[in-house]
């Protein structure tokens, strides 16, 4: 048996390897997250990138790590969280084409769908040059983040938690040092942690749907046959964390408004609930990453969703906003259903690429 690495020896291989992971580091960021260079081009990557992996869970939780690893500033981050609470809504978008092929079904649909694009649409309007300006979200994040650090006793010594965490990540440099291949120890570990969030993220929403889908769509039906607002923001926010992905739950709202089992006005609460609950994911990651910055960009992805309800929901005549426009697009898409995929094609894909590339 290998004689066990001396702390010394540890040591120095993390130092030895640290140059190759900030090259790394800095390498990814400029390829993925080059948008960053502008808050506008921030928000197309956000969107793009949660299209690609059908879910805002997995890239928020990969800035929270980039932000606490120091790579990407909590500024910059804001504007890519933005992005990713667009990109997620694709996915109830698509599971709207399943009724294309009967009119009154899809329209219903289609509108049920595009409601939670508006909304983020119209929060990122009006806070995203809030942030630019004023900073606004970053400020309240880093708020909260600085109170709740305060509120939170200090844990001295090693955590066995993260002692089990961290392990793996020694046990792999040493294979690769090994196998004289300590240069790519820096790729291979950020290529297999970023891996990793995914198939875990995937693994909890696919056994939490196969638990939890009978009971959403039971406890969502009983809340909002009686048009209950709050209650529905809080069932739509408890499935949600239930289930680790607001696309589930806003996705299950398309079937029950197509077959008229409820109205668009009581669905639409549910993806605000929905939109906090997503929140969780994030907020998680940032307790791993066990960095400041990443508790601040994490509850900037809660901040920038609870503004955005407090200035729509509350008002009917702003909450109505959303509604009409979703109400019209899809009128318009029964008329012409290419619409619909020229619609998904530039709001998802299109626009957010050419932000990029002009960046």
């Amino acid at each position: 048996m290998p004689p066990r690495s001396s702390p010394d020896a540890v040591g120095t291989r993390r130092r030895r390897f640290a140059p190759w992971t900030e090259t790394v580091s800095r390498i990814g960021v400029d390829d993925v997250f080059a948008s960053v260079s502008s808050p506008i081009a921030g928000l197309a990557a956000g969107i793009l990138a949660t299209v690609l992996v059908q879910s805002s869970s997995v890239t928020t939780a990969t800035i929270v790590g980039l932000v606490g690893s120091g790579v990407l500033p909590v500024e910059a981050a804001v504007p890519i969280v933005m992005g990713a609470n667009i990109g997620t809504t694709v996915t109830n978008t698509l599971a709207s084409l399943g009724h294309v092929r009967q009119s009154a079904y899809f329209e219903r649909a289609f509108a049920a769908a595009t409601v939670h694009d508006y909304f983020n649409i119209l929060a990122v309007i009006v806070l995203l040059p809030a942030e630019i300006i004023f900073g606004l979200i970053s400020k309240i994040a880093s708020w909260a983040s600085s109170t709740f650090d305060g509120l939170l006793p200090a844990v001295e010594g090693s955590s066995p938690i993260k002692d089990a965490i961290k392990a793996p990540v020694g046990w792999l440099a040493d294979l690769l040092e090994g196998m004289g291949s300590a240069g790519l120890a820096g790729p291979v570990l950020l290529v297999t942690g970023l891996a990793l969030i995914f198939v875990a993220l995937w693994q909890i929403t696919h056994q939490m749907k196969t638990v939890m889908s009978g009971r959403i769509e039971n406890a969502i039906n009983s809340i909002l046959s009686r048009g209950a607002g709050m209650g529905a923001i809080i069932a739509g926010l408890i499935m949600t964390v239930a289930v680790q992905s607001s696309s589930i739950t806003t996705s299950i709202m398309v079937p029950l408004v197509a077959a008229g089992v409820l109205t668009l006005a009581n669905a639409f609460p549910v993806t605000l609930g929905a939109n906090l609950g997503t929140t969780v994911t994030a907020l998680l990651a940032s307790v791993a990453a066990d960095s400041p910055d990443a508790l601040t960009i994490a509850l900037a992805h809660v901040v920038f969703n609870v503004l955005g309800i407090l200035i729509f929901y509350p008002f009917p005549a702003l909450r109505r906003i959303p509604l009409r426009l979703a109400t019209r697009t899809a009128t318009a898409a029964v008329k012409r259903r290419s619409m619909v995929l020229v619609y998904i094609v530039c709001l998802f894909i299109l626009s957010p690429l050419v932000i990029i590339l002009l960046a």
